[in-house]
């Protein structure tokens, strides 16, 4: 049997198992990924709230992902909240060419913020330059574009892709059968994917799970379109899983407790 495929992530915990690292570690074994980790911040988390935040230093994460790089063929990184601008500076010293996967982590599900005006300018000014593609949902977008509201999705996306990367700008109104997600590509064509959408208020690290599940895809070879519609297919099978869970106060956590095809979904497995 040969060796899986290794994805690392970048990110924060979040006590209550739904986010962060545990959502990441959880997402790549699923898929049948290898993962390692480098902790940026350590956070008391539940259903609720963000009720309490340590940032580990710059020197705390790259010595972990300097760790994780000397040993391991890593294939491909993924970044949830970095919550500093020194750690943002971590990523952007990452090796030239190997994939990275940006999840903007700003603001939690419960509305705490997680990344303040100057986490922004880095990811602006550095970050995103570095990334292969940026996967934020609408308020991600608007924040790091300073587009408004009222602009449509199209524009937000492309407004992102000119700072450099490839953009999975996801979106979804709960009340609407299906979401909307525009795509643009490295070279910048803009494409949507339509799914459909699961009633839900079990929701508590999808972004993340979305994102750890691209970054696999694209580490075995798939193209953009078809690794963001396998990920989307990974959360909506998750998301229908947690649908009458009844666990904690706030909003509940998306499932990880199902299992999932490995095959990369432009090459099927015999």
């Amino acid at each position: 049997m040969s060796s899986p495929v290794v994805a690392l992530t970048v990110a924060g915990t979040d006590s209550g198992g739904a986010a962060g690292v545990t959502a990441d570690m959880i997402t790549f074994a699923a898929l049948g990924a290898h993962g390692a980790c480098a902790v940026t911040a350590v956070t008391a988390q539940d259903t609720v709230g963000v009720h309490h935040v340590v940032h580990l230093t710059a020197d705390d994460v790259r010595a972990q992902v300097d760790a994780v790089l000397k040993d391991l063929p890593v294939a491909v990184v993924k970044t949830g909240m970095l919550g500093t601008e020194e750690v943002a500076g971590v990523v952007t010293d990452l090796p030239p060419g190997l994939p990275l996967v940006v999840d903007p982590v700003l603001v939690a599900t419960s509305g705490a913020e997680l990344g303040d005006a100057a986490v922004v300018a880095a990811y602006r000014d550095h970050v995103l330059a570095r990334a292969t593609v940026v996967t934020p949902n609408l308020d991600e977008a608007l924040r790091l574009t300073g587009a408004g509201p009222a602009d449509p999705p199209e524009d937000v996306a492309r407004a992102l892709h000119a700072f450099g990367p490839a953009v999975v700008l996801t979106g979804g109104d709960p009340d609407a059968p299906t979401c909307r997600d525009v795509v643009v590509d490295g070279r910048g064509a803009v494409r949507t994917i339509e799914h459909a959408a699961v009633a839900t208020t079990n929701d508590h690290g999808t972004g993340c799970t979305f994102a750890a599940a691209l970054a696999v895809h694209l580490a075995r070879g798939a193209d953009l379109i078809d690794a963001a519609t396998a990920a989307h297919a990974f959360v909506a099978a998750a998301l229908r899983t947690s649908t009458d869970w009844r666990l904690g106060r706030g909003r509940g956590p998306v499932a990880h407790t199902f299992a999932q095809p490995t095959q990369n979904p432009s090459t099927p497995e015999a």
